[in-house]
């Protein structure tokens, strides 16, 4: 079972409320096993009253775009990447929940039905582009993304950044906002690994803030204990 971290002394309280998760899938990370999302939906159904899995299936075309394709290929290659994780998601899901799958992932098809979801992610395009320092922080996080994708030895460019950014954009809802989107009081964002931009976000450094309870969590693996 992964073992939970607050992001920072924020996020402590909405994750001791344990009324909602929200898990991040990201689709083109070999780390989302179906054996690693069953245990990730069997921690969930445990720790909190509710839960989502999150997966930005359509704007990682953006990220695609940014590293070369075209626009059409980007998103016929997002798609079928798209569908491959909700897949993997169905069937960790089918072996540990009784509910509808689908009613627990929230991808780009869900959420462009979701008021609260556009007018966060409205938001989030107007910050970047009216507040500079904010527009640095998203293009810094992005190439923190694009870093792991470009061949050993070289970065993003100007250019790549501000293309592939719209993939940040389109998940800083999440981090910002869950609590709206899934319609809670509280609700902790979880992930495996710590982002800069999120650490600045949730000690209140940018201009824009978390909703009232707003947390982000990192998952860690727990390492079992050795029985003597």
């Amino acid at each position: 079972m992964p073992r939970p971290l607050p992001l920072t002394e924020h996020c402590a309280d909405p994750l001791a409320r344990a009324e909602h998760v929200c898990l991040g899938v990201s689709p083109f990370n070999s780390h989302f096993t179906v054996e690693r999302i069953a245990d990730l939906a069997r921690w969930a159904m445990s720790a909190f009253r509710g839960f989502h899995f999150f997966v930005p299936d359509g704007p990682s075309a953006f990220t695609l775009e940014a590293l070369g394709y075209d626009p059409v290929r980007a998103a016929q290659k997002a798609q079928r990447q798209g569908n491959y994780t909700r897949n993997k998601i169905v069937r960790a899901l089918q072996q540990v929940c009784p509910a509808d799958p689908h009613t627990l992932i929230l991808d780009a098809a869900a959420l462009e039905a979701d008021s609260a979801y556009l007018g966060l992610l409205s938001e989030a395009h107007q910050r970047f582009a009216t507040d500079p320092e904010f527009a640095e922080q998203c293009l810094g996080a992005t190439g923190w993304v694009l870093d792991r994708r470009l061949p050993e030895g070289e970065h993003p460019t100007r250019d790549q950044l501000r293309s592939a950014v719209r993939y940040f954009l389109a998940e800083l809802p999440m981090f910002v906002g869950t609590v709206a989107v899934a319609g809670v009081e509280s609700s902790v964002f979880a992930y495996h690994q710590r982002v800069g931009f999120l650490e600045r976000l949730y000690r209140g450094e940018l201009s824009w803030r978390p909703l009232p309870g707003q947390g982000f969590v990192v998952l860690e693996q727990a390492v079992p204990e050795r029985v003597e």
